[in-house]
């Protein structure tokens, strides 16, 4: 902020530090959130901020805070070339991400159990969390560890043959998630998701195209009944079509010129 004038825009992916210093050296921008946003925490605040231009990475991510000045939603894009097309299934079903309560690992157990299919789970665990991981899940991973296999962290040459080899990518998720990167990513590979309804779920899968968007157990079951039936390349056509990342910029150049063009009208004003 020394001196922002040497920036055409500047786009902030800070959440919301510097609010307060761009009302002091107002400039051109756009900031992306990229978390949920609680109501109660944040209406004040973004109400107290409300010349400040933010991007949404889903519609369902703006719910609580309807009122900011929103220029937009752009979901996650990925480079075409950093996952692999498979065609070719394994008999596994697949759990990527952390192992918190918001996750439900527990849930993908149950799921894998009933529908009588192995469980590959590549998550990581933080510190605040391992509380949660030797209460609820460490248990049940005992209990199952005839069908489910614990991969532990993965980078992201790893997870183009771990989501590409999966039969479905299980994402039975109890909050509302703001976007989940893992379900274009397992599109990408041409692997369907099965996921709940809740946040940017509805918004990402298309449901018995690119996977099913379900509300319970019986339902997620169902759905690896049917899972064999999704194309396997219509989810990576899909994914290229909108979830690339020279979609994602268009969008965000979109915008930019968006925010210039207010800005200048505000200051000549």
């Amino acid at each position: 902020f020394r001196d922002v004038s040497q920036f055409d825009v500047i786009h902030f992916h800070t959440d919301y530090v510097h609010f307060p210093f761009l009302r002091r050296h107002p400039c051109p921008s756009v900031t992306t959130l990229h978390g949920f946003l609680n109501r109660a925490d944040l209406a004040p605040f973004f109400g107290t901020y409300p010349e400040i231009p933010i991007v949404s990475i889903s519609d369902a991510q703006r719910t609580p805070i309807d009122r900011a000045n929103w220029l937009g939603t752009v979901h996650h894009g990925l480079p075409l070339n950093l996952h692999s097309v498979h065609l070719q299934h394994g008999q596994y079903l697949a759990f990527l991400g952390r192992v918190s309560p918001e996750k439900r690992l527990d849930r993908a157990i149950e799921i894998a159990h009933r529908a009588g299919l192995p469980l590959k789970v590549a998550a990581k665990i933080y510190p605040e969390e391992r509380g949660y991981y030797a209460e609820i899940i460490e248990p049940l991973l005992r209990e199952s560890r005839s069908f489910v296999e614990i991969i532990g962290e993965i980078d992201a040459r790893a997870k183009d043959d771990f989501l590409g080899n999966a039969l479905a990518l299980l994402f039975p998720i109890d909050w509302e998630e703001p976007f989940g990167l893992v379900m274009i990513e397992a599109m990408a590979c041409g692997t369907p998701v099965i996921a709940w309804a809740r946040g940017s779920v509805p918004e990402v899968v298309d449901d018995g195209v690119t996977g099913f968007v379900v509300n319970d157990i019986d339902a997620a079951v169902r759905a690896v009944e049917r899972v064999k039936g999704i194309d396997r390349l219509a989810c990576r056509r899909v994914f290229e079509e909108r979830f690339n990342a020279s979609r994602m910029a268009r969008q965000y150049v979109e915008h930019y010129n968006r925010a210039i063009r207010n800005h200048h009208r505000m200051t000549d004003a």
